[in-house]
């Protein structure tokens, strides 16, 4: 049974990716260290990261502002992953979206790696035109006019194969398909997107999870069939349990956690 009764210190003593100013100048052992207080602090279980994240909304953090944070953190992370194997500039960060908030943090790292001097192509792996969720739509408006992503249309696995055909040229590939809620065997397109992820990291692309890698529970650290197999996993707010069991920790690479702006008061209770 994981403690829950240590309550992390509010986020507003950690420096807050969106608003961090020297992030992106930072190696991955500076983020590590950026974040070392985030890293420490006890392990939750997904259902209990619902809650805090539903808590700190009910005390007026916005949802897209969370998300913000999350995907400028991811961003922060690939640009120095990519740097640190010399593939920085050496081909697109490509970024795989699936249709909830999990493809809107993937939409706000694409937007950030934009900014930041990549080239970016996003790949929607969603059968809808537009996210449900309110703030992963709204950070899908920010990114459909952005003349500097490229932005690809994979509602159902055919099209999810063509896009596999180039994948092996990536510079770095983000799974920001799925995040929590995973149960049983995944469906097409995702269950395509996450083979070709697989191909494309055998192949000797790296691979980082928004959150955790698709298909592996956050809580228990169980893998769906396929699931992905990141090299880094960047995660939010505080360690979660099935990254640190076994299988998670084999499929998750190395984990970086980091700060979203989620207040001390939301963890409790």
């Amino acid at each position: 049974m994981v403690a829950h009764a240590q309550t992390p210190s509010p986020d507003a003593a950690d420096p807050l990716p969106a608003d961090d100013a020297e992030l992106f100048d930072l190696d991955l052992r500076g983020l590590r260290r950026r974040w070392s207080g985030r890293a420490g602090l006890a392990p939750i279980s997904a259902e209990t990261m619902t809650g805090t994240e539903h808590r700190a909304r009910v005390l007026g953090v916005p949802e897209e502002r969370l998300m913000e944070h999350a995907g400028t953190a991811v961003a922060a992370a690939v640009k120095a992953l990519a740097i640190d194997l010399d593939r920085w500039g050496d081909g697109p960060i490509v970024v795989l979206a699936g249709p909830g908030n999990n493809g809107g943090d993937g939409y706000v790292a694409a937007r950030r790696l934009a900014l930041a001097g990549a080239r970016v192509v996003v790949a929607v792996v969603a059968s809808g035109q537009r996210p449900r969720h309110p703030a992963a739509a709204r950070n899908w408006d920010r990114i459909a006019s952005d003349s500097g992503i490229t932005i690809v249309r994979t509602p159902v696995a055919r099209d999810v194969a063509m896009l596999a055909l180039g994948l092996d040229k990536a510079a770095v590939i983000v799974d920001a398909l799925l995040g929590t809620g995973v149960r049983g065997a995944l469906r097409d397109p995702i269950r395509s997107a996450v083979e070709a992820i697989g191909r494309a990291a055998g192949s000797g692309v790296p691979v980082v999870a928004v959150d955790t890698p698709t298909a592996i529970d956050l809580s228990s650290g169980e893998p769906s069939r396929p699931a992905v197999r990141a090299d880094l996993t960047v995660t939010f707010h505080r360690p979660k349990t099935g990254l640190l069991t076994r299988q998670g920790a084999a499929y998750a690479g190395r984990v970086l956690v980091a700060p979203i702006g989620i207040p001390g008061e939301a963890d409790r209770g």
